[in-house]
C-alpha cells in the first residue's frame, strides 16, 4: 500500500502563483509514475502532469504545459507542482496520483490516490 497526502492549495488570483505538494509513504517504488489530477466542479477528473520517479520524464496536459512544473524531491519522497499564471479555469480539486502502468494519462494507469486539496482561482 501506498499513502499519498497532498498539501498546499487554497485562493490566489488570476496570474499568480502556488505550489502544491504530495508526500508518499509505505511501499514506494522507484517504479512509479507520479501523477496530479484535477476535477472541477460538475466536470470530470482529468491529467494534469506526470513524472516518472526514475529517469525524471515528465508529462503534461495541453492545457497547462508552460505555467505547470511538476518535480520530485527523492529524498522526502515527495512530488510537487508548481503553477503559475493561473486562470480561473484552472479551480479545481487537485489529486496525487501513484502507479505503473500506462498510458500516464489515463485514470487507470494509477492505483493509489490522495484525497485531494482545493485549488481556487479568482478572476
Amino acid at each position: 500500500q501506498v499513502q499519498l497526502v497532498e498539501s498546499g492549495g487554497g485562493l490566489v488570483q488570476a496570474g499568480g502563483s502556488m505550489s502544491v505538494s504530495c508526500a508518499a509513504s509505505g511501499r514506494t517504488s522507484s517504479s512509479y509514475v507520479m501523477a496530479w489530477f484535477r476535477q472541477a466542479p460538475g466536470k470530470e477528473r482529468e491529467f494534469v502532469a506526470a513524472v516518472r520517479w526514475s529517469g525524471g520524464m515528465t508529462y503534461y496536459a495541453d492545457s497547462v504545459k508552460g505555467r505547470f512544473t511538476i518535480s520530485t524531491d527523492s529524498t522526502k519522497v515527495t512530488v510537487y507542482l508548481q503553477m503559475r499564471s493561473l486562470k480561473p479555469e484552472d479551480t479545481a480539486v487537485y489529486y496525487c496520483a501513484a502507479g505503473f502502468r500506462n498510458p500516464e494519462v489515463a485514470e487507470s494507469s494509477y492505483d493509489y490516490w490522495g484525497q485531494g486539496t482545493q485549488v481556487t482561482v479568482s478572476s
